[in-house]
């Protein structure tokens, strides 16, 4: 196998271990195991308390001791072990505890797995910028296959999505050892804790511009924790009144559009950045959150399963011209100095405390809404979508941003 072949089947597996349990398992959760919306949340946090620091961490291990492809084996092996575990967990507060414990291990990986392809690319003469990103879509590929296997086999509403993810984790942990090598590289040896947490990024809060983007930041990266908790859930619900409808019977190939939209969006980014600039572009983004929560408020699988397939397909716009502009918008801003520092940052207000918040915060609106175990989606996804609009009114004023094609063009 060619060694472009042996990265795609990696980049495949690192997210087919994701897709296999984090759109459904809210659906698992809630209409099997019988969580509050509290506790959904609360696991869905775990994607961002890890987040906050373990990414840094073991990233350090791999740039000062490790092998990167050893640091990504042990990582998905030590995974896979947890996700078998949970599998057997129907306490709320012990699956938190296990979940958090995966998501310390699985956060890392993905970090890991770009380095692993950067320098096996590099080592082979290909060109990194070119190379990589026909690569890296595989692992997109690999979600959605996910997704598509748990929902064919019916088991959406079970443990074994779990045990699946675990098994595929398990591949993944043996098949990274055979990687070729990426040893520690003796210049960065010296790179701390601090840099790789993007602290001492921490200076470019002083401008008001990149302090107000960043705030934002945080609170898109909230919304990206909603639909991920509680879509699965959501078309969980209409099992009495729409039972035979296809989003009833397959709601994860129904979630699944929502990646495949995203493939298609992160080609356009070029034309909208260069032909609107970034504050445009995130407030578009920041309206197609608004749509994409209330399309859900008003679709049904029956008569509107149009708008939900809408809701789907602006969610690619949704994500991909927030977090995938936002990190090229970063990467033009800030000196060469502090970059990866700078990205450190965006992801950390994003995936971090974004994702906390986003999962608490969804789980708490899902229970206040909630009487005799029945929710009212209508009301939840009209809350969210005014969350969404809220922020959309305020940024345009807050964010002060004058844009120049000259300095901020993306080809």
């Amino acid at each position: 196998m060619g060694i472009k072949n042996r990265l795609i089947f990696m980049n495949f597996l690192q997210f087919f271990v994701w897709g296999s349990w984090l759109i459904s398992i809210g659906a698992y959760l809630g209409g099997t195991l019988h969580f509050t919306g509290t506790q959904i949340g609360a696991v869905f946090s775990t994607l961002g308390i890890a987040s906050l620091f373990m990414p840094a961490v073991l990233g350090i291990v791999a740039d000062k001791w490790i092998n990167a492809e050893r640091v990504l084996g042990m990582s998905h092996l030590i995974g896979a072990g947890l996700l078998f575990v949970a599998s057997t967990i129907k306490d709320p507060v012990i699956f938190f505890w296990v979940m958090l414990l995966n998501s310390m291990f699985y956060m890392p990986t993905i970090a890991l797995n770009s380095t692993v392809s950067y320098v096996t690319l590099e080592k082979n003469g290909y060109n990194i910028v070119k190379a990589f990103p026909p690569i890296r879509v595989w692992g997109t590929v690999g979600f959605i296959a996910a997704m598509w296997i748990v929902d064919l086999f019916g088991w959406k509403s079970s443990n074994m999505q779990l045990i699946f993810s675990g098994f595929s984790a398990l591949v993944l942990g043996i098949y990274a050892f055979t990687m070729p090598s990426c040893p520690p590289e003796k210049s960065k040896q010296d790179k701390s804790l601090i840099s790789s947490l993007g602290l001492d990024a921490f200076v470019l809060f002083k401008q008001r511009k990149m302090a107000v983007f960043f705030f934002f930041s945080m609170f898109l990266g909230a919304a990206l924790q909603i639909t991920n908790a509680f879509g699965g859930s959501f078309l969980d619900s209409f099992k009495t009144t729409h039972p035979d409808t296809f989003g009833v019977q397959h709601p994860l190939l129904l979630l699944s559009i929502s990646q495949i939209s995203e493939t298609l969006f992160i080609l356009t980014i070029p034309f909208f950045l260069n032909r609107f600039g970034i504050k445009k572009v995130m407030i578009i983004s920041i309206f197609a959150w608004v749509m994409r929560f209330g399309l859900f408020a008003i679709g049904d699988p029956g008569g509107g399963l149009y708008l939900l397939i809408m809701s789907m397909i602006v969610y690619g716009m949704a994500f991909d011209f927030f977090n995938i502009s936002g990190s090229l918008f970063v990467e033009n801003e800030v000196s060469p100095g502090i970059r990866a520092s700078a990205q450190g940052l965006f992801m950390l207000m994003t995936n971090g405390v974004g994702a906390m918040i986003g999962g608490y915060g969804s789980g708490l609106i899902v229970d206040l809404f909630t009487t005799d175990g029945i929710r009212d989606w209508n009301t939840i996804w009209l809350v969210f979508a005014a969350y969404a609009l809220v922020l959309g009114l305020i940024f345009p004023f807050a964010f002060k941003y004058k844009y120049q094609a000259k300095n901020e063009a993306i080809s």
